[in-house]
């Protein structure tokens, strides 16, 4: 198993996110995507392992609100981009990814490892 969390330290999802995994003695990797935001190729092994890709907006940030709520654009150029876009956390484990806080599909995806 190996969980990657992307978020943000001050974060409460992202602390909700770690606190789920440490509770369960899983060993996880957070990216503080204040200290290091995500690469390009990294953005698209996590655009790629979404099932709905517009999960992965943050719809309630206020640069989504100001600029692109009435706008078609593409998801994956905007988020590679502007990450404060990032519906957070973002938690993967190999291939399946996740965006927000979502602890029960997390429990799905550590039980499928066990």
């Amino acid at each position: 198993m190996n969980i990657q969390i992307f978020g943000r330290k001050k974060s409460s999802s992202t602390k909700k996110a770690e606190r789920f995994f440490s509770e369960r003695r899983i060993k996880y990797h957070l990216v503080d995507l204040d200290e290091k935001p995500v690469s390009r190729g990294e953005m698209e092994a996590i655009y790629s392992g979404m099932d709905i890709k517009e999960d992965l907006i943050d719809k309630e940030s206020k640069l989504y609100k100001s600029k692109y709520a009435y706008l078609k654009f593409d998801i994956f150029e905007e988020l590679s981009s502007n990450q404060e876009m990032l519906r957070l956390p973002i938690v993967r484990n190999g291939k399946k990814v996740t965006a927000g806080d979502q602890p029960e599909v997390w429990k799905k995806m550590i039980d499928v490892e066990k």
